[in-house]
């Protein structure tokens, strides 16, 4: 191999490493890949920035803006409301599939999963039904989804544009539907038929609190006037008939040692949990004002707000940082009052708390500033006192412009890219967004994932490595004939998505797969589609893919839930791939 090709090996085997280990996130390792093959001259600055350039990067840009046209009109609340009424479990789990799934097929799967998140939880909490059963379904169906159509998840513009890249042509907008929607429909019956034998039933105790959320974490600061002022918290905890458990007392800087059997004093601040009605109950009863987690907020102590639980966003970059460290918009408008956090018991102020992945806040919100909230995507918005009605105008805009946009696609009048462009410019001259929302809506750190992704796909070419990668494996595999390197090349990839970012296992892959197809004489097309396929479903883990990580905590999941019922979709979906992929996509058209 060249110089050149160990370096590219070397970046690869680097960067799959911090990808599995999650040391890094996964945008700031795709920008480190990006550097090291510029500084080191396997690629050109040119060749090196072709990602920020690439169709696919623009094209996932503008169908993030599109996307949230649609949910910030509440057009999607509106449908899921509706969804929300039904009383079956059964048919409430095949509603809720048979809807997102289909939108995911035309708009960010996360988005969609975020809008029906909330509204899922409401219905089962009225209902008085286990959330356990449908969110899970759900996720899954977004993501078999989001393979019917080109433009339905972000590895899917990604392993077209690397075919382009290859000198192959590209994919058309619904070129593999018929496929998708076959799988789908599978999957789909699938979870309808074992879910309730596989899905958790959480009902427990151990999980009564979901969708409640209700085990919040607060701060309690003992006033001039409280009664328990000179009482010990074994006083307290006797008069208290809240249910409320007090974690800690802190008084100056620190915790008390003993503090069970400590007095008292004025300005001591106790971290108390439990539900969050019984919390402001039992502020009220000892006179104990409720700290605020950062901004210091007395707006919180009077009516003039929402209450809301939002949960941190996969991929936040919320994570790692204490409220006290907060600086995005919402954070400068809103109280944070609690936090919950699944399986921990916190023991810290609030303003010190490092937030994680599913933590969940309890904020109080000026109406003014739900919506900015509700777009944010460090945040998914679970309930709130007040939701806003449906702004059918906007609604219709969005509506209007995504049909559009799809149909100018599929008629071939405009490039993808194109038409999503124009889309984007007319949603904000109609007024369906403002120029400032469309710039939010962009979730930046999947923009700078692909775009520092791509260039590795190029110099996995350009460096020789991806075919003295096929070099080495055309004798092993290409003896056995399309069929079982279609069923291995399937199967690589959905190990490795469940372990790693799919769109860095897409990259890793399609070269190699377009390789192999090319030695052995056969059209490279099945092969691509296995590993979009593949990379896009991710069952068998919480940590697969952003919509299992959603769910995870709002479902009360553990991670074997997963397992159970993902691994065996898995295998359906391989199965199938590997009967369906060759009589849709021949090798030898």
């Amino acid at each position: 191999m060249s110089i050149d090709a160990w370096i590219t090996l070397a970046v690869l085997l680097v960067a799959l490493g911090l990808f599995i280990s999650e040391r890094l996130p996964i945008d700031v390792v795709a920008l480190l890949v990006l550097a090291i093959l510029l500084v080191t001259g396997v690629l050109n600055p040119v060749e090196a920035l072709s990602g920020f350039s690439s169709e696919a990067t623009i094209t996932v840009a503008a169908m993030f803006v599109l996307s949230a046209g649609l949910q910030s009109s509440g057009a999607l609340r509106g449908l899921g409301a509706g969804l929300a009424k039904v009383r079956w479990p059964w048919l409430q789990a095949l509603l809720v599939m048979a809807v997102v799934g289909p939108l995911s097929a035309f708009i960010n799967n996360t988005a969609a999963v975020a809008v029906f998140l909330p509204l899922v939880l409401a219905a089962c909490l009225a209902g008085r039904r286990p959330a356990s059963r449908i969110l899970i379904p759900m996720s899954y169906a977004a993501q078999m989804g989001g393979v019917c159509t080109l433009i339905g998840t972000s590895t899917n513009l990604l392993v077209n544009s690397l075919m382009i890249k290859a000198g192959l042509p590209g994919f058309g907008l619904f070129e593999f539907s018929k496929l998708g929607m076959v799988m789908m429909a599978a999957g789909m019956i699938y979870l309808v038929v074992v879910g309730p034998w596989l899905l958790p039933d959480r009902t427990s105790n151990e999980f009564e609190e979901l969708p409640r959320l209700n085990e919040f974490l607060t701060e309690l600061r003992v006033r001039p006037d409280s009664g328990l002022i000179g009482k010990t918290l074994l006083e307290a905890e006797s008069q208290d008939k809240h249910g409320v458990r007090v974690i800690a007392l802190l008084r100056g800087e620190g915790s008390v040692g003993g503090a069970s059997t400590t007095p008292l004093a004025l300005g001591d601040v106790l971290l108390a949990q439990g539900e969050w009605p019984k919390l402001e109950a039992f502020a009220k009863n000892f006179n104990l004002r409720l700290e605020v987690g950062s901004n210091g907020n007395e707006k919180a102590q009077t009516g003039d707000t929402v209450l809301v639980e939002a949960m941190v966003a996969p991929n936040a970059r919320l994570q790692g940082h204490s409220l006290a460290e907060l600086d995005f918009q919402p954070a400068r408008k809103v109280t944070f009052l609690a936090i919950h956090r699944r399986g921990s018991v916190l023991r810290n102020q609030l303003r010190d708390v490092r937030l994680a992945v599913g933590d969940l806040l309890l904020m109080a919100v000026p109406p003014s500033a739900l919506q900015t909230l509700r777009r944010d995507p460090n945040l998914v918005v679970l309930s709130e006192k007040e939701t806003d009605k449906v702004d059918w105008r906007k609604a219709g805009v969005a509506t209007l412009i995504m049909i559009g946009v799809v149909v100018v696609a599929a008629q071939g009048w405009l490039p993808i890219v194109a038409s999503a462009l124009v889309g984007c410019i007319a949603l904000v001259a109609f007024r369906g967004l403002s120029s400032e929302e469309a710039y939010s809506a962009v979730d930046w750190r999947v923009i700078m994932l692909l775009a520092g992704l791509l260039p590795l796909g190029l110099a996995m070419q350009k460096s020789g490595l991806a075919e003295t990668v096929v070099g080495y494996l055309l004798p092993v595999l290409g003896g056995h004939g399309p069929l079982v390197l279609l069923a291995m090349i399937y199967a690589i990839t959905m190990v490795l998505t469940e372990l790693m970012s799919n769109t860095a296992a897409a990259v890793l892959l399609a070269p190699i797969a377009i390789g192999l197809a090319i030695g052995m004489g056969v059209d490279p097309k099945p092969f691509v589609i296995a590993v979009l396929f593949a990379a896009s479903t991710s069952f068998a883990t919480p940590v697969g893919y952003q919509t299992n990580t959603m769910v995870y905590n709002a479902g009360g999941y553990r991670f074997t839930d997963f397992m159970k019922i993902g691994i065996p979709l898995n295998l359906l979906f391989w199965v199938m791939a590997v009967i369906f992929i060759p009589r849709m996509f021949p090798f030898y058209p």
